[in-house]
């Protein structure tokens, strides 16, 4: 692994004197208040600001002022014209743009592309506060209020276009959001690193376009540098091809994979193999134009000590006043909530936490996890004693890493525990069990829960830490995603077999039951997944009615940018392996079939039952019509009932009874994973 300078080792700015800001100002009476007469840094974005470490502009912000920059925030700006984007003056270095700590299109989209009525990131849980695409349509107001001032983008909806990439919302290949929102820059990933070293150089006068050498970082280039090589990444055996620090590999471009969806498969199998931090070569794609997009290696990641200082910085905890107390959703899911550790080293296909955020795991210390618990207790208000959750992606990848550094640096598996946890990886989860056991028995402090999904197939190989788990940490319902059942479908989504819940479950309950309580595991599911047959979700809901389960709502897979499982849903082809054109998997595409998938995980609902019995009779499967206990859906339809099913979002179960999910997929401030 390359070495990386301290994120803290920079010389402050000279405007480091004005001190902290209790909030980052978001008007200009908050700059005079603190004696500024400018902006060094303004950041632009679709959340409502929260200064808490969960929401990314507050941990940016906070960030660039321990390195002395002032730091403006543009919250949810009115973006029909430029005048929003003048509020705070002319930044003397940039603009920081970000649609938030969502995906714009996911926040206000369905996985039907219905729109949605609320954002849990907008006061009052108010919907329409931030436009489609926000990324590139704050990105052009800003150059119409300011001219020629840098442009850097960036958070997960920048982060996960970095290159041309299928788009769900408007069914086609589009190109790189750098070309698209002409940005400067586009700041990828945790980008922690690039942005200090960029706001730094900026302030000695170093021109952005003279800023070509950063890590994670995506501009728009003319040629190849002198010294480069290129390889082509065309060829089938590119990952295996000998590497230095001047290698460069070309993806097909933007009008190839346009149309060719086999080139679009192998260009997204190929940018996959290349993010491991320790191997990965740049990477150059054609836009079109005579214009390359130019993606460098991904940072490298943060240090135990560094992670510590980041999260200690000065948060409020607290929305900005500007807001009155109107309640923000997304801040009260999180509010008693703490960051242990980043990253994700599932690569789950559906999922592009480990594409934003990498698969080796950053962890904060014990002692600055303890030490924020008693900063909630102590000056957060409405602390009652409860901790929600201490996690990340994951609630127990916490100081899980490979056993040997060189052959991590080395590695380009998509997944770490995927077919089978990986030999070198280890799976001691003594340190967080520690951790839970100091954390509950902090002065103040009545229970700590586990809100992030629990990865349970590593839990399963250390039956202390589920005890632990089970006995102090577990409200009564604990979630975890097994996805589906069935082997075709688990394959394509790199999850384990349904045997491995089992095990799970099996621990879960006795543990359970050794500290007399009654507790429900929640399983997810996800409907419509690439390679998924009318046949895997019979097998699925008849499963569910043997367990049990009754769901009351349901996910559907959503194709987000950059995901493999999206590629598979595009192309009908499989980038866990060497592409083939004639190798062609299904994809339930059409909102009929999207639709009995989600019935056939609502079985127990009226409203889905006349569309069940007639894919049933198509299946040869009306055996399962009937009044019976090994029927799956009556024969008979109660009055008022069997109208169009609705799909709903968040597939969240408890045996024999119903929970609603109160919150979905990806909907977090960065931080759940199911």
């Amino acid at each position: 692994m390359h070495a990386a300078p301290n994120l803290f080792s920079h010389r402050p700015y000279w405007a480091q004197r004005f001190g902290t800001a209790p909030f980052l100002p978001m008007s200009r009476d908050e700059m005079a208040a603190l004696g500024w007469d400018a902006c060094d840094v303004i950041l632009v974005t679709g959340d409502a600001y929260v200064d808490h470490p969960s929401f990314g502009m507050a941990l940016v912000g906070r960030l660039l002022e321990a390195h002395g920059f002032r730091v403006g925030i543009i919250s949810q700006p009115a973006w029909e014209d430029a005048e929003p984007f003048r509020a705070l003056g002319r930044p003397n270095l940039f603009f920081g743009i970000t649609a938030g700590n969502m995906d714009s299109m996911v926040n206000r989209y369905t996985a039907d592309r219905k729109i949605r009525s609320d954002d849990a990131y907008t006061p009052g849980g108010e919907g329409g506060r931030r436009p489609d695409r926000s990324v590139l349509v704050y990105a052009q107001r800003t150059r119409e209020a300011f001219k020629g001032v840098p442009i850097v983008i960036g958070g997960i909806e920048a982060s996960l276009r970095r290159l041309a990439h299928y788009d769900y919302w408007s069914d086609k290949v589009r190109r790189s959001i750098v070309v698209d929102a002409k940005a400067d820059l586009l700041l990828y990933g945790n980008a922690e690193r690039a942005l200090v070293e960029l706001a730094h150089r900026l302030a000695r006068g170093e021109p952005i376009d003279a800023i070509r050498d950063l890590r994670g970082t995506a501009f728009v280039a003319k040629g190849l540098p002198e010294g480069w090589r290129e390889l082509d990444g065309r060829d089938p055996e590119v990952a295996v091809k000998g590497a230095h620090e001047r290698t460069v590999v070309r993806l097909p471009g933007y009008e190839q994979v346009r149309g060719d969806e086999a080139l679009y498969a192998h260009a997204s199998r190929t940018l996959h193999l290349e993010t491991n931090p320790g191997n990965a070569r740049a990477l150059v794609q054609d836009q079109g134009g005579g214009r390359d997009v130019w993606l460098n290696p991904p940072p490298i990641p943060l240090t135990t000590k560094e992670m510590d200082r980041l999260y200690e910085l000065p948060y409020r905890r607290r929305p900005h006043p500007a807001y009155e107390g109107k309640r923000i959703p997304a801040y009260e899911m999180i509010r008693f909530s703490i960051t242990i550790m980043r990253g994700c080293f599932g690569g789950c296909t559906f999922c592009s936490i480990t594409e934003h955020e990498g698969r080796i795991i950053q962890n904060r210390s014990e002692g600055s996890v303890l030490h924020e618990i008693e900063a909630i207790r102590d000056t957060v208000p409405g602390f009652t004693g409860s901790i929600s959750d201490l996690g990340g992606p994951t609630a127990n990848m916490y100081r899980l890493a490979c056993k040997d550094p060189q052959v991590e640096a080395a590695c380009r598996r998509l997944s770490c525990v995927f077919p089978d946890i990986c030999p070198s990886l280890s799976t001691d989860h003594g340190p967080l069990t520690a951790l839970y056991r100091k954390a509950r028995a902090l002065p103040g402090v009545k229970r700590v829960l586990i809100g992030s999904g629990v990865r349970y197939d590593l839990a399963v190989r250390d039956p202390e830490y589920v005890k632990e788990l089970v006995t102090h940490h577990v409200g009564g319902y604990l979630k975890i995603a097994p996805e589906h059942t069935e082997k075709g479908p688990l394959e394509l989504m790199m999850k384990p077999g349904i045997g491995v819940y089992h095990k799970f479950k099996e621990l879960f309950d006795r543990f359970s039951a050794e500290a007399g309580k009654e507790q429900y595991l929640i399983p997810y599911f996800i409907a419509a997944h690439p390679g998924t047959t009318d046949e895997d979700m019979l097998n699925l809901a008849l499963w569910l009615k043997q367990n049990g389960f009754r769901p009351d709502q349901v996910q559907a897979f959503l194709p987000t940018p950059m995901a493999l499982a999206t590629t598979m849903y595009h192309t009908a082809r499989n980038p866990l392996r060497r592409i083939r054109r004639e190798a062609l998997i299904a994809s339930p595409k059409g909102l009929r079939q999207r639709r009995l998938h989600k019935a056939f995980l609502r079985y127990h609902d009226p409203d889905n039952w006349p569309l069940l019995r007639e894919a049933l009779k198509a299946m040869g499967r009306a055996d399962l019509i009937g009044n019976g206990k090994r029927h799956l859906v009556p024969s008979f339809q109660p009055a008022g009932t069997g109208g169009r099913p609705e799909g709903t979002r968040g597939a969240v179960v408890k045996k024999k009874r119903v929970v609603t999910a109160k919150s979905r997929r990806g909907s977090s401030p960065g931080r759940r994973k199911r």
